[in-house]
């Protein structure tokens, strides 16, 4: 077979790639057509000649940066850019490894989706009464061990010996750039970088298999697990065999993200919230965008007050902020709450939530206080300025679809 070292070398490849981002919404049509120049011009090939050659890339540069805007900051690494498009050609076409991912394992593979997980566990448990496990896996990627990666990447690239020579001198390498200067870490995976999705499915193989394997209802997206069982017992004994994975792949579990759910209870997974055919938005993704909410509104009114700027501008300002997060981001890929909860849930609760709690802080805007008085601005007047609400967008999308839908039983 053919190395995928050699196929990053051939400008087919790169037109494929560069059809399938553009088929999935991941360019704008200015960003394709500076990304056709690129492929026209050949200007991958310098990266793709010294990998041929046996030569790494660049010692890539550390970042802190917020996690999911919650204040906390996680740590991500990145390349240049004429080695980050490499990266993404070859995270590309690492999917012919796919086919050896077992099916309870969702993240970043071609075809499957969070939203397939979602189906799948729904369609697995069905009316039948069930105790629930879930956990996160604490700084996943970057928690990765390398000498424990090694062997299972040498197997499953049995076919691709330079390729797999690659990674091994990217991972064990082990320097980056921190503030300008090189330092020596253990760096896992590097979360951030193109190829790291795949590294870390491949990681957890394994666990994936066994649980499938042995007919538990089960599910991995990325570093979040959950898994089923009927009785309480059986659970525990499920619990304590992913523990000794986690232990053996040298793994902890985010103690603030352990939960044991009832037979009754919704769970939570991937920002869902499931209770048999109800899906609803999640508390944890409610109390997420409640928290950006705040941050914004409070922000805002910190620069209203040293600008002197006018409350309706203010108010406009964090408007468009929120209709791009909601509905319309500039960029093709960002995934939107319409793009990623619209298409599944089926309850509208957390939408009202979301949509009172920013009302609240629209007209907190205004005066800067919590109170009845800042119900003068009426509901009207958000309106004007460009406020959309989630119950009404999402209801309009649910109809777009059902028409569509219908169009597509009538005949030619």
């Amino acid at each position: 077979m053919e190395s995928i070292i050699d196929q990053l070398a051939q400008q087919r490849t790169w037109e494929e790639f560069l059809t399938y981002r553009l088929m999935k919404g991941r360019f704008s049509w200015h960003e394709f057509d500076e990304a056709d120049t690129y492929v026209t011009q050949e200007q991958y090939l310098d990266v793709v000649l010294r990998l041929q050659h046996g030569e790494g890339l660049s010692v890539p540069t550390r970042h802190l940066v917020n996690k999911m805007g919650s204040g906390r900051k996680r740590v991500v690494y990145s390349f240049p850019p004429d080695e980050t498009t490499v990266l993404k050609a070859m995270a590309f076409l690492l999917y012919r490894y796919d086919a050896l991912l077992a099916p309870g394992c969702y993240s970043f593979r071609r075809g499957l989706t969070a939203h397939d997980a979602i189906h799948s566990l729904q369609q697995a448990i069905g009316d039948r009464p069930m105790w629930a496990y879930k956990l996160d896996i604490h700084n996943y990627f970057n928690s990765i061990s390398i000498p424990l990666l090694l062997p299972i990447l040498s197997r499953v690239m049995a076919d691709d010996p330079r390729l797999y020579a690659f990674f091994e001198r990217l991972l064990t390498d082990g320097r980056a750039v921190s503030e300008g200067a090189t330092i020596s870490e253990e760096r896992g995976i590097m979360a951030g970088t193109p190829t790291s999705p795949f590294l870390a499915n491949i990681y957890l193989s394994e666990v994936d298999h066994y649980f499938a394997q042995a007919g538990i209802v089960y599910a991995r997206y990325s570093d979040d697990i959950i898994l089923f069982a009927p009785d309480r017992e059986t659970l525990d004994r499920h619990i304590a065999q992913l523990a000794d994975f986690l232990k053996e792949y040298r793994l902890e579990a985010n103690p603030e993200k352990v939960r044991i759910y009832q037979p009754g209870e919704p769970f939570d997974f991937l920002g869902f919230k499931c209770l048999g055919h109800s899906i609803d938005i999640s508390d944890a993704a409610r109390r997420k965008m409640k928290d950006k909410i705040r941050r914004k509104a409070h922000a805002l009114l910190r620069w209203r007050s040293k600008n002197g700027i006018d409350a309706e501008k203010a108010m406009k300002g964090m408007i468009r902020h929120f209709n791009a997060k909601f509905f319309e981001g500039g960029d093709p890929a960002m995934l939107t709450w319409a793009r990623w909860f619209f298409p599944m849930i089926n309850q509208t609760e957390g939408l009202r939530e979301i949509d009172c709690y920013m009302q609240r802080y629209l007209r907190f805007l205004s005066t800067g206080k919590h109170g009845k008085a800042n119900y003068r601005i009426h509901y009207a007047q958000l309106r004007q300025l460009g406020y959309r609400t989630l119950v009404n967008e999402f209801y309009k999308s649910s109809q777009s679809l059902q028409k569509n839908s219908f169009s597509s039983m009538l005949p030619d």
